[in-house]
């Protein structure tokens, strides 16, 4: 710890300024950011930030960002850095996203919509644990344990990640990924554009990065935006275990919903009834597994399902087949090296990096237990040991506090019903920005309120913020719609 220490002390050393940059040199845009950003026109270019911030002279990477340019000069105000979540989410196609899913004309006028590869993503400077499709690893949400040797044999599993990740860190950038390092990229971008202030809009994890960085760079945060927020600037074992609370709070919400269709898919007439074939499926999975999966995949499937209300209806039919002896077509993945890879490899090492991590096996095989029965449609998944326990790395500096120091510029927006951010997170949240922030708690289910979501007045007041700078003089509530 003593190595950690001094880092820290020379972390503090680097100026609040930062570097003076050239202006970008606007270009176009990889291929594939142009067909996922389509039909939005966007520009793309790059910004060198320091590898190591204790250490500059050590290196430099490009992080690539995008531009979708307002359209109208004479009312734009600045620039809105965009932030999808993850960690580990490609976020350069992110403009062409959200102005697909409806984003106000209002908006794309006062601002240029600023997408971003963060440090180690995507096409900035990427980094490879090399995860390959028919390895043991399966996501960074671990895997539901359904008794105590589930979790000793998992660990076994994650001790292979975390020495795998480490073998593949060729360049040494693994342990370089952190929320607080990310936060100076961004102001790194700021000032590479010319503008004096940062304008944010962040999902989920990003909800984390906007609070890092309006606590680093308080006097040069504008008009901030979280959206599915977690309770702080970094995930720990605490935040993940509060999947398990999203998936209790939000699983009533699909149950009602398949109840009301039960002559359809014959699930359950009441949201008990629905609950009871639940346990039954993956009860029934845990014994006879079969191609397509496990109890375990099952559960994990309806967790990730509950996303957003789209999904019921594909998930009510998953359960329908099942329930009925059938076996759902799920073609055998082809080996070699995994679509996800890049992204799993990016939300562990930030994840790991940021905050020190329980060692001992003993504390998970407690808190699934405890889980187990707490929380029991997800718990004995949300608190299974994951890699972290067995990183490479100590983190290189303490987490990013959060100051309640600065001005009042911050709207958290969450909806009540969510599964990997519950609104528990926003309320930690809010406590700790104390009046620098305002909640707006939505009556609705899924994760990402603002655009995402379909709630009118969740998007009209986040709007007025962001067009006219209106927060809310005190914590606002909104039905639902």
């Amino acid at each position: 710890m003593a190595a950690m220490g001094v880092i820290a002390s020379a972390l503090a050393a680097v100026p609040a300024e930062a570097e003076p940059a050239t202006q970008v040199a606007w270009g176009a845009c990889p291929k594939d950011v142009v067909a996922a950003a389509a039909p939005s026109p966007l520009d793309c270019a790059t910004v060198p930030v320091p590898v190591d911030y204790a250490d500059p002279a050590s290196g430099k990477i490009d992080i690539v960002i995008s531009r979708l340019a307002s359209k109208n000069p004479s009312k734009r105000r600045g620039v809105l850095l965009l932030n999808p979540g993850g960690p580990g989410g490609p976020g350069l196609a992110y403009p062409g996203f959200l102005v697909a899913r409806g984003l106000p004309a209002s908006v794309q006028d006062s601002y240029d919509l600023i997408g971003m590869d963060t440090r180690g993503i995507g096409h900035s400077a990427p980094v490879s644990c090399g995860f390959t499709t028919n390895g043991p690893y399966r996501g960074n949400v671990p895997p539901y344990a359904v008794d105590d040797a589930a979790v000793v044999k998992q660990a076994e599993v994650v001790k292979g990640v975390a020495e795998k990740c480490a073998k593949n860190d060729g360049k040494g950038h693994l342990r370089h990924l952190t929320t607080a390092n990310t936060a100076r990229d961004l102001d790194r971008i700021r000032s590479a554009l010319g503008e004096k202030k940062t304008n944010f809009l962040g999902y989920s994890y990003g909800s984390s990065l906007g609070a890092a960085y309006a606590s680093m760079f308080p006097e040069r945060s504008d008009r901030i935006v979280l959206d599915s927020n977690y309770g702080d600037t970094h995930l720990d074992s605490d935040d993940m275990r509060r999947y398990a609370l999203g998936m209790e709070q939000t699983f009533p919400a699909f149950a009602k919903w398949v109840a009301k269709r039960h002559d359809s898919y014959g699930l359950g007439r009441t949201p008990e009834e629905v609950r009871a074939t639940y346990f039954k499926i993956a009860e029934r999975l845990d014994k006879e597994p079969i191609p397509g999966g496990d109890g375990g995949t099952f559960r994990a499937a309806t967790f990730a399902a509950l996303y957003t209300e789209s999904q019921y209806a594909p998930t009510a039919q998953l359960w329908q087949s099942l329930l009925t002896g059938g076996q759902p077509a799920i073609p055998p993945s082809q080996p070699g090296p995994s679509p996800f890879d890049n992204t799993w490899t990016v939300f562990l090492a930030v994840t790991c990096n940021d905050v020190d991590w329980p060692e001992d096996v003993k504390t998970y095989r407690r808190a699934v237990a405890q889980d187990r029965e707490q929380y029991p449609l997800y718990g004995a998944a949300a608190a299974n040991i994951t890699p972290c326990a067995y990183w490479p790395h100590e983190p290189a500096e303490a987490p990013v506090k959060i100051t309640d120091e600065g001005p009042t510029n911050i709207l958290l927006v969450q909806n009540k019903r969510d599964i990997p951010t519950p609104h528990r997170g926003a309320e930690m949240l809010r406590e700790k920005l104390g009046n620098r922030a305002r909640l707006v708690s939505v009556d609705a289910s899924g994760h990402g309120a603002y655009v995402i979501g379909g709630n009118a007045c969740a998007w009209n007041i986040t709007t007025s913020y962001l067009v006219d700078g209106k927060i809310p003089t005190r914590d606002a509530s909104c039905r639902a719609s």
